[in-house]
């Protein structure tokens, strides 16, 4: 009994920790301003961020290597992409986290992706959001405050952001 009660509470101590560690990954918190941030696309031009004000936007921070985030990323594809593609209100913006633009290319027409993904090579933008762990996923309102933030993936909390974006265009 003894020992049962010393792996709880072992067990209960690393969770604790562990969760402690998320929440030291993050950068940037709910309710704060998104950071501005320029990434260049193909043929020399540039999006920022600061020109989607005014939208409400899902940034998305995976890599090819990760197997939560390549179980997120169909269901991001299905379940959010296919949904909002067209409202005018809306943008998506993946970012695979240090990978080149040759490589998130190869890997939307490999997995038949059509949502715009981009490459942080550098790790650029997503330096600005958090230090560690993926897939990771901030939801901005229209007037760029941070609103919503997940680590990792699960069904249920999937389910909560997509409730927020539904929220969020409805105003």
């Amino acid at each position: 009994m003894k020992k049962r009660i010393i792996l709880v509470c072992l067990f209960m101590s690393l969770a604790d920790i562990y969760g402690q560690d998320y929440q030291k990954s993050n950068v940037v918190s709910e309710g704060q301003q998104a950071p501005n941030f320029t990434i260049k696309l193909e043929k020399g031009k540039t999006i920022n961020l600061a020109s989607l004000k005014g939208k409400v936007v899902l940034l998305n921070f995976f890599a090819t290597w990760c197997g939560p985030c390549m179980v997120e990323m169909p269901i991001l594809q299905q379940e959010v992409w296919t949904k909002y593609k067209e409202n005018k209100n809306f943008a998506l913006m993946s970012f695979g986290r240090g990978h080149s633009a040759e490589e998130v290319n190869l890997f939307r027409d490999k997995k038949k992706f059509d949502f715009p993904i981009y490459a942080d090579k550098d790790k650029s933008v997503y330096n600005l959001f958090a230090t560690q762990y993926i897939p990771r996923n901030y939801l901005i309102d229209k007037n760029g405050i941070i609103v919503y933030t997940s680590i990792g993936y699960s069904p249920e909390e999937f389910e909560k952001m997509k409730e927020k974006i539904n929220e969020l265009l409805k105003n």
